[in-house]
């Protein structure tokens, strides 16, 4: 009888347990969620409806006029020409640089192996300073250029160091009987760790496509070029007329806010749905990465 009434207060214990676990997911997901549901509610919501205020996670009167705004602006095109071109170059480029670079420090019988390690860390916990990173991308010639864009994100420490300690869980057998056939590491990187390697692979790619997707701060700092600004850059640019137009309308200037009434589109409603355009190929792509990236992040991260 004892043992069966310890049974039923455990069962009884974690069922709570699991009601309290639910209760604390649904209402992150709910935090997590409502604000990208309040932007797509605006940005499919009447502009001079949205003035009004108090849209919550439904238009009020559904329209697409700000998504064929945004359309129909040339400048938006081509910042998302330049953000595809960036984000797909920039995961390729990284992939195969930070991928060598992993391979090549995860061999056992490499010379100087942990020198080139510690060399490797040093810039992850002493950065050179914003004057210095400066004059070197200058120097090599590439700010206002696309490729201020590429060439400084082709290693990232930390995605080597998960890549290298996935390439030592792939069994030594692989290489071995490779290297008596004749294959130089060359084939056994490219035919035989990278085809092993996909959760990991995934993994990498989908951190470098997010931090090329992501960044606006090169633009910023290395290009004064309008035609290179990706859209990151251009989301910025109209948030910060967004804000302008708040602060004016707060210091009593009414000709902005009398001229936004009773037209089809203003800032915040463009803002809104030009966000929108931008993270959705990521939220599309996600999906199909998350159950590699699981499993990628897990092995790479404890084994090694």
């Amino acid at each position: 009888m004892s043992a069966n009434k310890m049974k039923a207060k455990k069962v009884a214990s974690d069922y709570i347990l699991d009601i309290l676990m639910v209760l604390v997911m649904v209402f992150v997901f709910a935090a997590t969620l409502y604000p990208f549901l309040n932007s797509l509610a605006v940005s499919l919501n009447q502009a001079n409806d949205t003035t009004l205020g108090g849209i919550t996670i439904f238009p009020r009167k559904f329209t697409m006029k700000n998504y064929e705004s945004i359309m129909k602006n040339p400048t938006i095109w081509r910042a998302y020409g330049i953000t595809f071109a960036r984000t797909i170059i920039g995961t390729l480029g990284g992939l195969l640089v930070t991928g060598s670079l992993a391979f090549a420090l995860s061999r056992k019988n490499y010379i100087g192996r942990r020198v080139y390690t510690i060399i490797c860390l040093i810039p992850m916990y002493f950065g050179g300073g914003l004057i210095p990173t400066y004059f070197l991308i200058k120097t090599l010639g590439i700010t206002n250029t696309f490729w201020v864009y590429i060439i400084p994100f082709l290693v990232n420490i930390w995605n080597m160091i998960l890549m290298r300690s996935y390439f030592r869980t792939v069994p030594d057998a692989l290489e071995e009987s490779a290297r008596i056939d004749g294959a130089d590491y060359f084939t056994v990187f490219f035919k035989i760790y990278w085809p092993v390697s996909t959760p990991i692979i995934a993994t990498i790619s989908l951190y470098f496509a997010v931090q090329h997707w992501n960044d606006w701060y090169t633009t910023f700092a290395y290009t004064r070029n309008p035609a290179l600004r990706p859209m990151t850059n251009v989301l910025l640019s109209i948030i910060n007329e967004a804000k302008f137009a708040e602060q004016m309308a707060a210091m009593g200037v009414t000709d902005i806010g009398n001229a936004m009434m009773g037209k089809q589109t203003n800032v915040r409603s463009i803002t809104m749905a030009t966000m929108i355009v931008s993270i959705l190929p990521i939220i599309i792509i996600y999906p199909f990465l998350q159950r590699f990236f699981i499993k990628g992040i897990m092995i790479g991260s404890i084994k090694g």
